[in-house]
This record gives structure tokens, C-alpha cells and sequence, in this order.
């Protein structure tokens, strides 16, 4: 297999179908101004990113989310998601990240499927600061799946069962997926994010449910990156995005530990056992020094 570095501009891709949705509910906060079109433009037509003062409660995010959802099962799955639950081939791993299989996005996250123990795939969780040393948060969008509403590091998907993303040399593929979804859910361009400036720091396995029906059971690849980037949501997969510093993000878990907002399972694990040890390496620069990427932490 021949090493794929792109570290100025993103993979190939094959150009997603244009979707067709209504005016946004009234908690999505990109542009005072910001008004839905249609069918999706360009990301490099979506407004700047508007750093909010506040967090939303989960009580006004739920209502929103309200009108987005059928009684029957899957009826309201909104038409993008479903294309890539469906068309999206996530890579299957065991406990040790070794390459079994692929399966859909769907079918690796039923929960009755999760429960067989065959459904381990492989994600990764991205934690981008700017320069001020800021982490970009995002609320992840009412039409989502598994865990809408809820907030999370800046990006939270998987690498694809296709050769770019199956690179195990200097966990490559990860990279190069990374670098793909940072586009497609925020807008961030390519040259923003050189796959080679992602630090991998670490690995965790981790299982939980969301609702039910839906749940998680990755294998989640951390990486993190210190870049100022353009930011151009892309409300079908973001409700909202905001820059904190530590004592914003402090609070944000205690509205969290209050039931106020929800947070992400993944993000409370990082959060928990790594993120602000880890932040300190950010501002030093060190971060090459704590990275734990030998390792599979079981949480």
C-alpha cells in the first residue's frame, strides 16, 4: 500500500448529494443573520463561526429537537444521516486494533447489535485549539442519530473502510479522516489542518448507549492539533460551535453535573482522565512528549 501525506489540501473525495431541509430551530446559532437555503451551498458560503457568550440548556436544545424526530422507528431520520448511515463503511477492529471487517455506520451502531461484541469499530476524536489556547467545542445537530444535542470536542467520527483511511504508517489513515470530517462538519479547509501537524496522543475503548436503540463501541483514536482556523458550520452536522478556555469548560461540566446541558460519553472520558493534564502540554508546545499512542486505555 503506497503512503498517502496530503498536508495542504483534502483527499479526493466523491461530492456529496445536495440536501434539501427547513429553517434551522431557533437555538442554532451560526449568524444573526443566517437564513437556509434550498439545497446546502458550498462550505465556503456558510457564515463565519459566531463564538457564543452562553451555553444552551438541554431544555430548550430538547424542544428543539422535538420537531425533527417520527413516532416510527427511523421514520424521522433525516435524509442526510440516513445516507450516511447507510452508505458510510465503518472499520471493524478487535480490543488489540487489529483490521477484521467493515460494516455500515447503521448497523455498527444498533445496540442490539453492539451487545453481540461484533460491532468494535474503529473513530477518533479531534481536540483543536487556536493559538490563544482555546478548545472549539461543538453541540452536535438536532438531526444526528446517536447523541443529538449534546456537546463534544471539536470533532467525533470515523475513519472509512477505503485505502486513504485504512493507512496504518504514522496512523495516517486516522489523519487523513480527520482532516475530512474537520471539513465536512465545520467547514475547515484543508490547508487549515496538515494531517501531519495531528499529534496522536492515544487510544481508548470505550461502549455506551444513547438512547435506547443507538449506542457507541470505539476504539477512538485522540488527536489533537493547535491551529487558528476558518470555521464554517455545516448545520447538518453542528447546532452550534464555541471556543472555551479551562474555566469555561469548568462550567460547562458543571451545567453538564447539573443536568442543564449533555455531554458527550466519549468527551467526559477525555475530559476525566486526560484533557486538562494534556492541555498543559498544548501551551508548552510538549505535547509529543506525553503521547500515550502505544496504549489502549479501557474506560
Amino acid at each position: 500500500m503506497s503512503l498517502l501525506l496530503n498536508t495542504s489540501s483534502a483527499l479526493p473525495l466523491s461530492p456529496s448529494p445536495p440536501s434539501s431541509f427547513s429553517s434551522p430551530p431557533p437555538r442554532l446559532r451560526l449568524s444573526s443573520s443566517f437564513a437556509l437555503p434550498p439545497r446546502r451551498p458550498p462550505h465556503s458560503s456558510f457564515p463565519p463561526l459566531r463564538v457564543s457568550q452562553s451555553f444552551p440548556t438541554q431544555a430548550s436544545a430538547a424542544a428543539a429537537a422535538t420537531t425533527t424526530m417520527g413516532d416510527a422507528p427511523d421514520a424521522g431520520m433525516d435524509a442526510v444521516q440516513r445516507r450516511l448511515m447507510f452508505e458510510d463503511e465503518c472499520i471493524l477492529v478487535d480490543e488489540s486494533d487489529n483490521v477484521v471487517g467493515h460494516e455500515s455506520k447503521y448497523n455498527c451502531h444498533l445496540w442490539e447489535n453492539i451487545l453481540t461484541g461484533k460491532m468494535l469499530h474503529r473513530a477518533f476524536s479531534v481536540f483543536l485549539f487556536n493559538t490563544k489556547y482555546e478548545l472549539l467545542l461543538q453541540q452536535r445537530s438536532a438531526t444526528k442519530v446517536t447523541f443529538p444535542l449534546v456537546w463534544t470536542n471539536t470533532c467525533c467520527s470515523h475513519p472509512l473502510y477505503r485505502d486513504s483511511e485504512l493507512i496504518a504508517e504514522n496512523h495516517l489513515g486516522v489523519r487523513n479522516a480527520a482532516q475530512r470530517k474537520l471539513l465536512d462538519e465545520l467547514g475547515i479547509p484543508a490547508e487549515d489542518v496538515p494531517v501531519d501537524q495531528f499529534t496522536p496522543l492515544g487510544r481508548m475503548l470505550y461502549k455506551a448507549p444513547s438512547d435506547g436503540k443507538w449506542g457507541e463501541h470505539e476504539l477512538d483514536y485522540l488527536l489533537f492539533i493547535v491551529r487558528d482556523v476558518n470555521v464554517h458550520p455545516n448545520p447538518d452536522e453542528v447546532a452550534e460551535a464555541k471556543y472555551v478556555n479551562r474555566d469555561q469548560l469548568k462550567e460547562l461540566l458543571q451545567k453538564a453535573d447539573a443536568g442543564e446541558v449533555k455531554l458527550s460519553p466519549w468527551f467526559r472520558l477525555v475530559v476525566e482522565n486526560f484533557l486538562f493534564k494534556w492541555w498543559d502540554h498544548v501551551e508548552k508546545g510538549t505535547l509529543n512528549e506525553v503521547s500515550e499512542i502505544g496504549t489502549i486505555h479501557k474506560l
